[in-house]
């Protein structure tokens, strides 16, 4: 399931992300679902978001 992240801007540029039980944490540009994913691990991403507050 994609979530679109909620510090989107309403001008389009939307970031969505996906949180599977196992595996990779997915983020894609939502205005192009079927474009390219990037693949974090979960302490990757929980790293990235920890330093982007």
């Amino acid at each position: 399931m994609w979530r679109t992240s909620s510090y989107s801007a309403d001008n389009g540029s939307c970031v969505a992300v996906n949180f599977p039980a196992a595996g990779p944490v997915g983020v894609r540009d939502s205005k192009n679902p079927s474009g390219p994913r990037l693949a974090f691990s979960a302490s990757a991403w929980a790293g990235f978001v920890k330093r982007s507050k």
